[in-house]
């Protein structure tokens, strides 16, 4: 498992193959609300993200950081390409500042939490000799002696298993001596070991299993130790040989019109999830899960719209992509939808739907993703969060009254029957709960004279009809509809009738 990830994992192993319901009536059933926390800012992407000992650790391109709400160039303070953000508030920890003279790729967290390690491009770190992998204590700040391998080329992502950092990037020698793009160290000497899948092309992701029984590789390879196995491999975790892994099908192989790659990955208890990003039209961009004991296809989901990040919290699995169309769920056309959840025993869509932009240089959005538990950190080369002006880092918890619905228009009032009037209304919507509460109000009074509940997401959008069986005959009535999420109430604006 990727350890920055350590605290929800561990809660999540025993839901990983549970009948978790797809459609949760509100969202402590999603586990977080779609309303993100203030958070401090970067000034480019985020590409790394760990949580441990309280605090949220970043890396990526950027050189300066600024307060929540502070406009792009304003109000800054230098960290360059590495940072720590306090996990409860989410402004800057100031105890927390080295310089490197490089791009962060990755950052994952040991077991305990004690340690950070991080891979990139740089090769220094406050002007001591750190060839793109070095370690931090997560309490103090303080720059680890021991971690510091001599990597050839770039790190882009980093896992624990064990006793073992697990890397992967576009290198080619650790200490001088032959490791293809893939490698592991000690995390208790930093000396080389014999782990050596030996890929012929770059490596995105990589992620150990829970017991570190079997260590998964991710990118666009397409030999492993000289075998052939495109974008995906489930290898030894002391050899690195290539082991049996059926469900490595469920990524195509390449053509002329689709190369589709494995971005991310995440293990939780028996299963290991996938994140897939594709070139060309209709090419693979979704998730998949499969089995770690038996290596079988679980699922595939087939949304299009590169997944770049996955995450599991609480029992769900969080997804950053900048998905347009979802086979059973919402068509093309819809927009690009940046933030989403699955329920992990199948794949289905779940009740969140917060949204980010996509900005430079990568134009896709979310990048990354970690959790500290009971939160969710979301990284990439965004500059708004719902909206409004947040760059490069979010997050988002379970605080808080959530999302409110939107406001429901005007109802459509029809009375055929003596003392009675139907209320008829397009459902709203809300972004972490698809189930709402609707009531039909009559008077200044607001008196409740009719109840229901419906599902609504934006993809689909039904009418509820809503009917008041007292009303006095003969007189003129006004209604509307308030909308309730077990949270918030929202409600409409008048329109009147005279009942029959």
């Amino acid at each position: 498992m990727r350890l920055r990830r350590m605290t929800a994992a561990l809660a999540a192993a025993g839901l990983a193959l549970a009948v978790v319901p797809a459609l949760p009536a509100t969202s402590t059933g999603a586990s977080l609300t779609a309303v993100p926390g203030t958070t401090w800012q970067t000034d480019a992407a985020v590409l790394g993200l760990a949580v441990a000992k309280g605090k949220a650790f970043v890396g990526g391109r950027f050189t300066r950081v600024r307060p929540p709400g502070a406009a792009a160039g304003t109000n800054q303070t230098v960290r360059t390409y590495l940072a720590a953000f306090n996990q409860t508030t989410g402004a800057l920890d100031t105890g927390f500042n080295h310089t490197l003279n490089n791009t962060v790729w990755s950052i994952v967290a040991s077991p305990d939490g004690t340690k950070i390690y991080i891979g990139g491009d740089f090769t220094r770190v406050d002007g001591q000799v750190r060839n793109r992998i070095a370690a931090f204590d997560a309490t103090t700040g303080a720059l680890l002696p021991n971690i510091r391998p001599n990597v050839s080329y770039r790190v882009k992502t980093v896992a624990v298993g064990g006793d073992s950092l697990y890397f992967g990037g576009s290198f080619g020698l650790v200490n001088n001596v032959a490791r293809n793009r893939a490698a592991a160290i000690s995390t208790v000497d930093g000396s080389l070991l014999p782990w050596n899948p030996n890929a012929d092309a770059d490596v995105y992701a990589i992620d150990a299993a829970d017991d570190n029984s079997k260590v998964y590789l991710g990118g666009t390879f397409a030999r492993i130790g000289g075998i052939s196995r495109w974008a995906v491999a489930s290898v030894n975790n002391s050899t690195g040989a290539l082991l049996p892994f059926a469900a490595a099908s469920a990524v195509p192989l390449p053509s002329s019109r689709c190369t589709s790659r494995v971005k991310d990955i995440e293990t939780s208890g028996d299963v290991v999830y996938f994140a897939n990003a594709g070139d060309g039209g209709g090419c693979f961009d979704g998730t998949w899960a499969a089995n770690i004991g038996t290596g079988s296809l679980i699922w595939k989901n087939t949304c299009l719209g590169a997944t770049e990040a996955i995450t599991m919290v609480n029992g769900w699995l969080f997804k950053g992509s900048h998905a347009h169309s979802c086979p059973g769920a919402f068509p093309d056309g819809t927009g690009a939808h940046f933030l989403l959840l699955q329920n992990p025993a199948n794949g289905n869509l779940g009740p969140w739907f917060p949204n980010t932009n996509a900005g430079p240089p990568t134009e896709v959005g979310p990048l990354v993703s970690a959790t500290g538990g009971s939160d969710l950190w979301v990284g990439g080369d965004f500059t708004k969060v719902m909206g409004a002006n947040q760059q490069g880092l979010t997050r988002f918890n379970n605080l808080g009254a959530g999302a409110k619905p939107l406001g429901p228009v005007l109802p459509t009032l029809s009375s055929t029957t003596t003392g009675q009037v139907r209320a008829t209304v397009q459902t709203s919507l809300d972004n972490d709960d698809i189930t709402l509460t609707y009531r039909l109000l009559r008077g200044g009074s607001n008196t409740v004279v009719a109840t229901t509940t419906a599902n609504s997401t934006f993809w689909s959008r039904p009418t509820v009809t809503l009917t008041d069986t007292t009303a006095p005959s003969g007189t003129s009535q006004q209604y509307r509809i308030e909308v309730y999420d077990g949270n918030n109430v929202v409600r409409g604006g008048f329109a009147g009738i005279t009942v029959r």
